[in-house]
């Protein structure tokens, strides 16, 4: 077992870390305080790659394995976790369409989303379904050529400022069964978007509701075939919570960064912060929270790159872990500096604020709870 990164796999890292520094470190807090979507930022990722790091090479993305993927958004979440959470939305919605989609939806936003100049959002939530995301409501009736689509989303990064839709509803009867999944243009007819959610973080992204009054797409907009929706979330959602978890870790990281260098430059009764054993070991006891927390998400992420049977499971497990330890590091860091940590000039704030979500999104940390549960209580389980 290997776990040194490749060549290859620390110049990703290194091009992620360079870019984040000059492209959102300095502006992070400013798009934080003003609610502003760095769109401009998110396309010079895009110049990189980083807007179709696991697409297929079909609409010109580099088909990265998610292990190396995860050393790419980890770096960037270090500096700002909420735009970087927004690229991973991104990046999951333009694999779904690029694994799924038609010839036609493909050539029509392949390369403009892989490339960053378009974005896309995802889809899934609705009011009364968000962890029973079976249960969603909107449907989808094929009538002559085209797809007529009815319902409401909630809670969707992106919305009103993104250009493409990934878009699950319901095209049979009741159950994970009678979803599909589509491709909707972002501005079609019948599209309304709510307000622009005020939020505890994550605020370099716009969340809103989305409705849909017999909105129109042609049917080879449909992603696979009708009935695979809920598989096609499924799968992405495994792969989402990785990307989650990736985030976390990066924020703990760039939270574990700044505590250590305020141990050194803040002096108290004669000494530096940094003499103190107490908040010695508080740092060893975050670093080694961090370090594990890495580990499981890069074993989750190795597990879905080979198709391990049981890589669903190790996903939840490395979202659970990963999404706490990052929160609960993130505020160690914040109460390591005091009141200083409290205000807005200093980063640590944001990233506690940035975080906290995490533990929500992608499947509740709950939910991860009863996924490896129910796994752990079959017959055939060999989860170690």
């Amino acid at each position: 077992m290997d776990f040194e990164l490749s060549e290859e796999q620390r110049a990703f890292a290194e091009t992620a870390r360079a870019f984040a520094a000059a492209e959102f470190a300095p502006h992070a807090a400013r798009w934080d305080a003003e609610a502003f979507f760095p769109k401009d930022a998110i396309a010079k990722a895009g110049e990189l790659g980083f807007c179709g790091l696991y697409a297929p090479e079909r609409i010109g993305g580099l088909a990265l394995p998610r292990l190396d993927a995860t050393l790419v958004f980890e770096e960037m979440a270090a500096v700002d976790p909420s735009t970087t959470a927004f690229i991973t939305i991104h990046n999951m919605a333009t694999w779904m369409l690029g694994t799924w989609g038609t010839e036609a939806v493909c050539k029509t936003w392949g390369d403009d989303l892989t490339s960053g100049r378009k974005l896309a959002s995802y889809c899934l939530t609705e009011p009364g379904a968000g962890s029973d995301a079976g249960s969603l409501k909107t449907r989808a009736e094929l009538q002559g050529g085209d797809y007529v689509i009815n319902g409401g989303k909630a809670f969707i990064s992106g919305a009103g400022a993104t250009d493409v839709l990934v878009l699950m509803a319901r095209t049979g009867g009741g159950g994970a069964g009678g979803i599909s999944a589509f491709a909707v243009p972002a501005d079609a007819p019948g599209i309304g978007y709510g307000k622009k959610e005020h939020k505890m973080g994550w605020n370099s992204q716009p969340t809103r509701t989305i409705a849909f009054d017999n909105v129109r797409v042609p049917a080879d907009h449909l992603l696979g075939a009708e009935g695979e929706g809920f598989r096609i979330a499924m799968k992405g959602l495994d792969g989402g919570r990785i990307n989650i978890a990736t985030c976390s870790v990066g924020a703990a990281q760039g939270a574990l960064n700044a505590a250590r260098s305020y141990l050194h430059d803040r002096h108290q009764f004669g000494k530096p912060l940094a003499s103190f054993q107490a908040l010695q070991f508080k740092l060893a006891d975050m670093a080694t929270e961090l370090v594990a927390a890495r580990q499981m998400v890069r074993m989750a992420a190795s597990k879905l790159d080979a198709a391990h049977p049981d890589a669903s499971t190790y996903c939840a497990m490395a979202k659970r872990f990963a999404t706490d330890a990052g929160f609960t590091i993130c505020n160690d860091a914040l109460q390591l500096h005091g009141g200083y940590g409290y205000l807005a000039e200093f980063p640590l704030e944001r990233l506690v604020r940035d975080t906290r979500v995490h533990q929500i999104l992608e499947g509740t940390n709950e939910i991860m709870r009863v996924i490896v549960a129910r796994k752990l209580l079959e017959g055939d389980s060999d989860i170690r």
